[in-house]
């Protein structure tokens, strides 16, 4: 006999599943509704994206990637744990599923002009049209480009290391991981190159870092030995922070739970040393006591910093200096509007405010301006253009309260099925019970089912039968 829930259940999931398969036809665009173009692809874009009312706005959206990417398991997919395509998510999933035609492009945008209004872009894409440049007029913009990593100006970081922001940085470090690997076993090689080939160093000892450093151990432990027998007991993981210790962030207890877990499955943290030029196969680094050290390595992961785009810093550098006075970002007021700007927004990593630049802030950042979007959508036509010139209608303001951020807690993954959390009140959990939370609250925030069902199938297939050792 059918059990009801059970069937209700699955009812609901293959609804689901012919929903996303199936979009419904859609509004086509209206000459006379306002352009909301909307820059980005990332947490706080697709935020937006996924809740905004269309059926007020012809929304443009431009991105150099077609899809949203779930970077807090980006780490995973470096070392196999979880594949690339199943923490994408084509943003054309979302597209059609709104009420009026969004315009999505593909296309790196290289300037906006705040005085007329207009962003140009450039296809990025290798295959190129007899057109590859445009300019759009845009009445509202949304600036949600991210940041890119933060060099601090240290000689040879782009040349030699390993960014972890983007698939191509996870697609390369897999691939150099493995290229180490073989390389470590090639007949005639000296003990010391092998020692130098074997020695993987993260820079960064944030979230990224850390769970970069652990999904890095669990490879070596879980497979490499298996696989690799010869070398498996000569790799070296080293973790460099520049401050006295990881994850600052997070409380004191959790720090010391960390460290102590890193000492025991032997990954070396390098605290209160800073990096002072990377070489092709060694890095070179200031010590606590200010001696100069080189260490040599195979693999250099560097997981710390942002700094704005460059189409962010062509705008921070057209409005006035006195108004935009952070490099890191664009300045924004108590509605996320960019100060000295009219009609422009700007959101998450893009910006400087006093929030971290985390994923959390950027997609209440994204769900916040949807829903002040579909108060706009609500306006005369005449207090919309009054309000895209920097007038703000009285009544508005009266229904809007400036965006504020509430944390809700901090998760990170420190390795052997352990992780830590961090949350309001002085609650703090830590361990194996806590990893599974953390695996919960991740699968919770993908975006469809369908990267849910993708990641619980890589976590079941890497229990099962390993992690892929092919190099691709």
């Amino acid at each position: 006999m059918p059990i009801p829930g059970a069937t209700t259940g699955a009812g609901f999931i293959f609804y689901d599943i012919w929903e996303q398969r199936n979009p419904p036809k859609q509004f086509e665009w209206d000459p006379k509704k306002k352009t909301l173009a909307i820059l980005g692809s990332g947490w706080a874009a697709a935020s937006m994206l996924q809740e905004i009312d269309t059926e007020n706005f012809n929304v443009v959206v431009v991105s150099p990637r077609n899809y949203f990417l779930f970077t807090p398991l980006l780490p995973s997919t470096t070392v196999g744990t979880v594949e690339l395509r199943s923490v994408m998510m084509p943003l054309r999933y979302l597209t059609r599923h709104k009420k009026r035609e969004v315009l999505f492009v593909e296309a790196d945008c290289n300037s906006i002009d705040p005085i007329n209004k207009a962003i140009t872009i450039e296809d990025n894409s290798e295959i190129k049209g007899t057109v590859s440049t445009q300019t759009l007029k845009f009445d509202f913009l949304v600036v949600a480009v991210g940041a890119q990593n933060a060099t601090f100006g240290i000689k040879g970081v782009t040349d030699h290391a390993c960014f972890l922001k983007e698939v191509w940085d996870a697609r390369k470090i897999r691939t150099k991981l493995m290229d180490c690997l073989e390389t470590a076993c090639f007949p005639g090689q000296s003990e010391e190159e092998i020692k130098r080939i074997l020695n993987m160093i993260v820079v960064g000892g944030g979230p990224t870092g850390v769970e970069y450093a652990a999904e890095l151990h669990d490879f070596l432990n879980e497979d490499l030995t298996v696989w690799y027998p010869e070398i498996a007991g000569k790799i070296n993981i080293t973790l460099v922070e520049a401050l006295p210790h990881v994850l600052p962030s997070f409380s004191k207890e959790l720090i010391a739970y960390t460290e102590d877990r890193f000492a025991k499955e032997k990954i070396n943290i390098m605290s209160n040393t800073m990096v002072k030029e990377v070489k092709e196969k060694e890095i070179v680094v200031q010590l606590p006591d200010k001696s100069i050290k080189s260490i040599p390595y195979g693999l250099l992961v560097w997981a710390t910093g942002n700094t704005a785009r460059p189409v962010v810093q062509k705008l921070i550098q057209q409005l006035p200096i006195e108004l935009q006075n952070q490099r890191r970002g664009l300045v924004v007021d108590e509605f996320l509007g960019v100060k000295g700007t009219s009609g422009i927004y700007a959101l998450g990593d893009a910006t400087a405010t006093k929030y971290p630049p985390t994923a959390q802030v950027a997609t209440r950042q994204g769900y916040w301006m949807a829903k002040y979007f579909n108060g706009v959508g609500t306006l005369s036509e005449a207090d919309q253009t009054a309000l895209s010139e920097g007038k703000i209608p009285t009544r508005f303001v009266e229904d809007y309260t400036p965006f504020a951020h509430k944390n809700i807690g901090s998760l990170a993954y420190i390795g052997s099925d352990r992780a830590i959390a961090d949350f309001p009140g002085g609650f703090r959990l830590g361990g194996l019970l806590t990893y599974y939370i953390w695996r919960s609250v991740y699968l919770s925030n993908l975006f469809s089912l369908r990267n849910r069902t993708l990641v619980i199938a890589d976590w079941i297939k890497m229990k099962t039968f390993g992690r892929d050792i092919a190099r691709e």
